[in-house]
C-alpha cells in the first residue's frame, strides 16, 4: 500500500480513528491487524515469510535471555541464519546463480544452475535488520526478551515504519506499545503536518524530477554529458526526497497516534564531508552498520590501529551497497563510498594543515561542493540499470568540457538535448530551490516550534499553501517510492 495513495488515506484514517476508540488492552491486536492489511495489500502470501522470522526471533529472544553466559550464543546464530537465510535467499539468490552461470558460460559449460522466478518481498531488508537488531541487543544484555507474542509481532510488523523503515532499534519502541497512549492534538497536529511536508517532498518534489531523470536514465546514449550530469544532480535530490518523504510520513503516521520513531534524515546535502553526510543521511541504516558490523569488527582488529578504522569502512561500505541491491552497481558504488571515506580519514591530517589559514566559512562551502560533487558521481552506480551503463556516463562526463566549449564556441545549446526544458527541466529546478529554502529556514528558525506559537491566521494560510502545492503541482501516477525495492 502505497503513502502517496488515496487507499492509505482511507486506510489511515480509519486504523487512526479505531485506535483511540478502542480500549487500550485491544490496540496492540487492532494495529497488528492493522499492519498485516497494510503488508497484504502487496503480495498476501508474504506474509508467511514475515510470520515464520517473528516466530523464530521472539522464541530465540527468550532462549537466550534464560540460557547461561556460555549457552546464549547458539540461540543468537539460529536467528541470525533464520533472518539471513531468508534476505540471501530472496534478495540474492538469482544474482549468485547468474554469476556462476556466467563463469560456467566462459568455461563452455554445456550445464547450468536453475534460475528461480520470485519476487522479492517487499521491505524485507528493513524488517529484517529490525528483527536482528532484537535478538542481538537480548543477547548484549541491553533489552529484555518481550514475553507477549503480539507485541513482539508488533514491534517487527508496526505499519508506518513496515516496509522502508525507520529502522528501530526494541529499546527505542518495544516499550511504546506496551503503554496507553490517549489522545493528544498537539500530537495529532505535528503528526499530520508532518505527513503534509513528506507527502509534498515526494509527490512536489521527487515525482516531478522523476519526470526528467527517469528518461534519461532508460536510455543514456540519446543524451550529451552534460544532460547525463544534469539527471545525476536531480536524481540525488529526487531519492532524497523520494525517501525522506516515506520517513516524514511514517514518522507523522506514528506520531498521531503518539508513538516516537527515530528522525533518518538531517539535511544531508549540507554536509562538508562524506563522514558527515552518513550521519546525516539515513540515519537507522547507517546507525545499525556502524554498532552491529563497524564497531565489532574494528574492535578485534583494534591491534592494527588506523588499520582496523580502514577494513572496518571497507567492509561495513561493501556490505551496505549489497543490502541496497544485488547487483555489481550496488557493490560498486557501496565500495566506492568506502573508498571515499578512507581517502577522508587517511588525509585528514594534512587537509587540517593545508586549511589552517583559510577561513572555515570558505573550507565549509568548499566541503560541501566537493561532498555534493562526490555524491553525484556515485549517483550513477546507484541509479543506472547495469555496470555498462554507469561506464558509459562516466566517458561521457569526461567529454563536458568539451561540449561546454562548443557552446561558448557556436553559442548553440541544441546538441544538449535536454526533454522539455520549459515543462520539465526549470520546474525541477525551481521545486529544488523550493527544498533548499524550506529546510533552510525550517532549522534555522525553528520552524516547527515556531509554527505552534503564530496566530490561526498564519497557519492556516501554510496549510492551505501545502494543499495547493500538493494538488496543483503534485504528480499522481503512483509511482513506487524507490527504496521499497531493497
Amino acid at each position: 500500500m502505497l503513502f502517496n495513495s488515496f487507499q492509505f488515506l482511507v486506510f489511515f484514517t480509519i486504523v487512526t480513528t479505531l485506535y483511540f476508540v478502542l480500549p487500550h488492552k485491544y490496540r496492540w491486536f487492532q494495529l497488528l491487524v492493522a499492519s498485516c492489511v497494510f503488508y497484504m495489500a502487496a503480495i498476501p502470501v508474504y506474509i508467511l515469510i514475515l510470520f515464520f522470522t517473528i516466530v523464530v526471533d521472539y522464541f530465540a529472544g527468550i532462549l537466550i535471555e534464560n540460557a547461561d553466559e556460555d549457552r546464549k550464543k547458539p540461540f543468537l546464530i539460529m536467528s541470525l541464519v533464520a533472518n539471513i537465510g531468508i534476505l540471501a535467499f530472496f534478495k540474492y539468490y538469482n544474482f549468485f546463480i547468474d554469476n556462476v552461470n556466467e563463469v560456467l558460460h566462459l568455461a563452455n559449460s554445456t550445464r547450468y544452475l536453475p534460475v528461480l522466478h520470485i519476487l522479492l518481498p517487499i521491505g524485507l531488508s528493513f524488517h529484517t535488520f529490525q528483527a536482528m537488531s532484537y535478538t542481538i541487543e537480548v543477547y548484549w544484555g541491553n533489552q529484555k526478551a518481550e514475553r507477549h507474542f503480539g507485541i513482539y509481532a508488533l514491534y517487527v510488523m508496526f505499519y508506518p515504519q513496515l516496509v522502508a523503515g525507520p529502522i528501530e532499534r526494541p529499546q527505542n519502541i518495544l516499550h511504546a506499545f506496551h503503554e496507553e497512549h490517549k489522545f493528544d492534538y498537539d500530537n495529532m497536529v505535528k503528526g499530520l503536518r508532518l505527513m503534509m511536508w513528506g507527502l509534498i517532498k515526494k509527490v512536489v518534489i521527487a515525482d516531478r524530477l522523476l519526470l526528467v531523470t527517469d528518461p534519461i536514465f532508460d536510455a543514456p546514449t540519446q543524451y550529451s554529458g552534460v544532460t547525463l550530469f544534469l539527471a545525476c544532480f536531480f536524481f540525488i535530490f529526487q531519492i532524497y526526497c523520494d525517501f525522506s518523504g516515506y520517513s516524514d510520513i511514517a514518522l507523522g503516521a506514528a506520531k498521531t497516534m503518539g508513538f516516537d520513531l527515530m528522525k533518518n534524515f538531517n539535511r544531508p546535502y549540507t554536509s562538508k564531508s562524506l563522514s558527515e553526510f552518513w550521519r546525516r543521511w539515513h540515519i537507522s541504516l547507517s546507525t545499525w552498520f556502524f554498532d552491529y558490523l563497524f564497531t565489532p569488527v574494528a574492535a578485534s582488529l583494534r591491534r592494527w590501529r588506523q588499520g582496523a578504522v580502514v577494513v572496518g569502512l571497507a567492509l561495513t561500505f561493501l556490505l551496505s551497497g549489497l543490502w541496497h541491491g544485488a547487483s555489481w552497481n550496488f557493490i560498486l558504488w557501496g565500495a566506492a563510498l568506502g573508498a571515499g571515506l578512507i581517502f577522508e580519514l587517511l588525509t585528514k591530517n594534512f587537509r587540517d594543515k593545508a586549511f589552517a589559514r583559510i577561513p572555515k566559512n570558505i573550507v565549509g562551502g568548499m566541503g560541501r561542493l566537493c561532498t555534493v560533487f562526490y555524491l553525484i558521481l556515485m549517483a550513477v552506480f546507484f541509479r543506472s540499470k547495469t555496470v555498462a551503463d554507469s561506464m558509459f556516463f562516466y566517458k561521457k562526463f569526461l567529454g563536458i568540457p568539451g561540449e561546454i566549449g562548443r557552446v561558448i564556441k557556436t553559442h548553440k545549446f541544441g546538441f544538449l538535448n535536454l526533454p522539455n526544458v520549459y515543462h520539465l527541466v526549470i520546474p525541477g529546478f525551481l521545486v529544488i530551490v523550493l527544498l533548499e529554502l524550506l529546510e533552510h529556514f525550517g532549522e534555522k528558525y525553528d520552524l516547527a516550534n515556531t509554527f505552534q506559537t503564530k496566530k490561526p491566521v498564519f497557519r492556516w494560510a501554510a496549510y492551505y499553501a501545502g494543499l495547493i502545492l500538493l494538488m496543483y503541482f503534485g504528480v499522481y501516477e503512483k509511482h513506487q517510492f524507490i527504496y521499497f525495492q531493497f
